[in-house]
């Protein structure tokens, strides 16, 4: 699994996998679960499955000490809300806008407004259980407004984007150079 490779490339990054559920299930749940944890793997998050019907799911995850995460979205109802907090273990996933994931030239208010919502379960920044934002987050400006209202940024289309754009001995340092071009200024972070 590529996922051992990374962790003895990297041993104290966090390695979480996304994926969606049916190759999960095709796989085995029991079976990527032994997988994904032997390899190293901190958490899990499956897209498309709700916590509503993760039972299974989240017992496999315990079972070998995996975080699952879950995705939230601005249209969650609270209940739905409180069960996403109640059951993610390595942060919450807070969707920063309804529709589907890819670069966009500026963030919706339904961010903030859902992280300061998710935050009535999770505690207060810094103090509780994370919360990350993402779908369209793909430049410094993005992440420093995340970065008033949230724990983490989730930058994952504008690095797949990137790396597409490449060519395969190019892409690690594009997108090396891309992240370190996103990174705060110390100023920010000393708030």
């Amino acid at each position: 699994m590529l996922a051992g490779e990374i962790r003895a490339a990297r041993p104290v990054a966090g390695l979480v996998i996304f994926s969606y559920l049916n190759p999960i299930l095709r796989y085995g749940l029991h079976s990527f679960a032994d997988t994904a944890a032997t390899a190293g793997v901190d958490g899990v998050l499956v897209t498309d499955l709700i916590v509503e019907e993760a039972g299974e799911y989240l017992r496999e995850m315990a079972r070998v000490g995996l975080a699952p995460i879950f995705l939230a979205a601005p249209t969650s109802p609270d209940a739905r809300l409180e069960a996403i907090a109640k059951n993610s273990k390595g942060f919450v996933y807070a969707i920063s806008r309804v529709g589907i994931t890819g670069t966009q030239q500026s963030l919706t208010s339904d961010a903030a407004a859902l992280v300061e919502r998710i935050r009535r379960w999770t505690g207060p920044a810094g103090k509780g259980l994370p919360v990350a934002v993402g779908f369209g987050i793909s430049n410094a400006e993005h992440v420093a407004q995340v970065a008033e209202f949230a724990d983490a940024a989730v930058i994952g289309s504008a690095i797949v984007e990137l790396i597409e754009r490449s060519t395969p001995e190019s892409a690690p340092v594009a997108v090396s150079r891309f992240i370190k071009g996103l990174r705060l200024p110390q100023t920010a972070l000393a708030r």
